[in-house]
């Protein structure tokens, strides 16, 4: 089982793979800060929904079994979550229309919260080139997040999730940025098994993580974590990102400028 997810939050991962690896009856082996091409030998990945799309390797040879649904009223109980647009709390920037010539960073290209959605979100404004004066990747959320709080760009898109998670352990950060604006809702990241898992074990899988919530001593990880529960979900959850994307390419916005 392998995280290809935000860094901060392996041990969550690591502690719901051992959960799985209970329920399937078998010892989890957990890798960290997985690399998208490196793959090969993972049962169970938790990995970004644009990449689940867009790596052919990850596409051909994984399917979405179950995915979290965040604490807070914003994800109204559904398997969602949001790109929250951040600047350094000084900046006079106040809405993203302010954003045309700043610089801008996000974390990598096969994101939905940082890179994908704001292709769409540009495709959808008629912004097809040049909006931003410079677009830096700068590899992770977290230090995007940092770069925006330091003064070394002006903006960045943030998974909310990450963005509360991490400035929760960062009161230093909290108080450097600020929020401006939200993107999406998209899909959120599926937990996802190798399509030729046995149908058994898929269904152990996907109880095994709908029965987290019940769970006394999964609680406190849960809320730690800002997870309310995992649900069911399949392929055709990701269908809207699929119409993002299609709507950014046609633009030409599939790649950010």
């Amino acid at each position: 089982m392998a995280n290809c997810l935000a860094p901060h939050l392996s041990w969550f991962y690591r502690y719901v793979a051992g959960r799985l690896g209970e329920r399937l009856g078998t010892r989890a082996e957990f890798v960290e800060d997985a690399d998208y091409d490196d793959l090969g030998d993972v049962d169970v990945v938790f990995v970004c929904s644009l990449a689940y799309i867009e790596h052919p390797a990850i596409a051909r040879r994984f399917e979405p079994l179950a995915a979290p649904v965040l604490t807070g009223e914003r994800y109204d109980g559904r398997p969602i979550y949001f790109s929250d647009v951040i600047v350094r709390r000084g900046s006079p920037l106040q809405t993203f229309a302010d954003l045309r010539g700043v610089s801008w960073a996000y974390n990598e290209r096969l994101s939905q919260s940082g890179y994908g959605i704001t292709c769409y979100h540009l495709a959808r404004l008629g912004e097809t080139g040049g909006y931003f004066r410079q677009v830096i990747e700068a590899g992770r959320h977290e230090c995007a997040i940092r770069m925006v709080a330091g003064g070394e760009v002006d903006a960045a898109a943030i998974d909310s999730h990450v963005l509360d998670t991490y400035l929760g352990l960062h009161p230093d950060l909290a108080g450097a940025v600020r929020v401006i604006g939200s993107l999406g809702p998209s899909p959120i990241q599926p937990v996802a098994v190798r399509r030729d898992l046995s149908g058994e074990g898929k269904d152990r899988a996907r109880s095994a993580l709908a029965e987290m919530e019940h769970l006394p001593e999964a609680q406190p990880c849960l809320a730690r974590a800002g997870v309310r529960r995992f649900v069911p979900v399949d392929d055709g959850a990701y269908d809207p990102i699929r119409t993002m994307r299609a709507v950014a390419v046609a633009a030409g916005l599939s790649v950010l400028r």
